[in-house]
């Protein structure tokens, strides 16, 4: 397995430190899952800024939005009997399951794409019943001068796919919730495909089938069918128990290059790793090739060790020429950049 991503030095470029709280008594745990766009000659990124309470010895807590957006808190004493912390990510009571952390969203703004300025407030948090738990994993793709967010709503409700717009980053018009739960990871294409708007997302259930990659269109971005699987997980290999999209699709001469996340369940938690697809032009359902060994994975320090471990995974890149800057999320705790080469990528799909 060659890893193909030449990371930049300065990494991580953006860590829990560099952010300010929300709110006052708030704590930033992650900065990472960045969505990234370019604009008004800058690079842009969304980045998933994770906070919670002060930790408090023996008790685990989870937090929501209220109506009226305030935060709220639910505290369990990990003695008890109903409780079990399966990871650091989130821990279970009666079955149900609570995260130990609340997302919102925050604006990050560079000249150079490696050396970032992030605002001190949010841009957008949860502000819904369906975003009650917050906000998650936005993918920024631009479509005839409009940027369209695709992100996680996360609520008691489960994880679905809201989608929100904006032509400034200043005004955002928030276009609902398109896919219900439990869904994530979807990706919109850059641009329509036999005059309909195509995008890749990630159902999720259980028992029979599992987190596999689907394709979907639309006439008009709200109302989706035509749904196809497109890619399924593969038993014994680095993408064995879950696959989602990344950002959009790249349009290359072959096919749509779509750069996706996989995990295996190692002892300790899943291990996750970037491999990628490439589907037709005309039929973005058709794969043309996948990649049999992924073309990155968690090597560093910073990807080995966190506050989730072994984690690559990116949402969010900025395409020149050739070049792919990717911006990811590194042990699910810091934001990364790295450079790939699309004539490299794509000649691996060949061997």
């Amino acid at each position: 397995m060659t890893d193909m991503a030449e990371r930049f030095s300065s990494n991580p470029i953006i860590t829990p430190s560099d952010i300010k709280p929300s709110a006052d008594g708030l704590v930033v745990t992650c900065a990472f899952n960045p969505g990234a766009f370019e604009f008004d000659n800058k690079i842009g990124l969304v980045l998933r800024i994770a906070e919670r309470n002060p930790a408090i010895d023996g008790y685990v807590e989870s937090l929501s939005i209220t109506e009226d957006g305030h935060i709220q808190s639910e505290i369990f004493a990990k003695n008890d009997s109903r409780v079990t912390i399966p990871d650091s990510r989130s821990f279970i009571v009666d079955g149900i399951e609570h995260l130990t952390t609340i997302s919102h969203f925050r604006l990050a703004w560079s000249e150079d794409g490696e050396n970032f300025t992030v605002e001190d407030k949010p841009v957008l948090q949860g502000s819904s019943t369906y975003e009650a738990l917050g906000v998650e994993d936005t993918r920024v793709t631009q479509i005839d001068g409009t940027y369209y967010l695709t992100y996680t709503a996360v609520s008691h409700n489960g994880y679905g796919v809201g989608l929100q717009s904006t032509t400034d980053w200043k005004e955002f018009t928030k276009l609902g919730l398109i896919f219900p739960p439990f869904n994530k990871d979807a990706a919109l294409f850059s641009e329509k495909i036999n005059g309909k708007f195509q995008i890749l997302h990630r159902p999720t259930g259980t028992g029979i089938g599992g987190p596999f990659i689907w394709s979907a269109t639309s006439p008009d971005l709200i109302h989706w069918g035509n749904h196809s699987c497109i890619a399924t997980t593969r038993p014994g290999m680095w993408d064995s128990a879950r696959i989602g999209a990344g950002s959009a699709p790249i349009k290359t001469e072959e096919g749509w290059l779509e750069l996706y996340h996989g995990a295996e369940v190692l002892p300790g938690g899943h291990k996750y790793r970037m491999g990628a697809l490439l589907l037709d032009l005309d039929d973005p359902t058709k794969v043309i090739a996948r990649s049999h060994d992924p073309i990155m994975e968690p090597t560093a320090p910073y990807e080995v060790e966190g506050f989730y471990g072994n984690v690559v995974f990116s949402n969010g890149q900025v395409v020149r020429a050739d070049d792919v800057l990717l911006y990811y999320g590194a042990a699910d705790s810091f934001t990364c950049g790295a450079r790939l080469s699309i004539k490299e990528i794509l000649n691996s799909l060949k061997s």
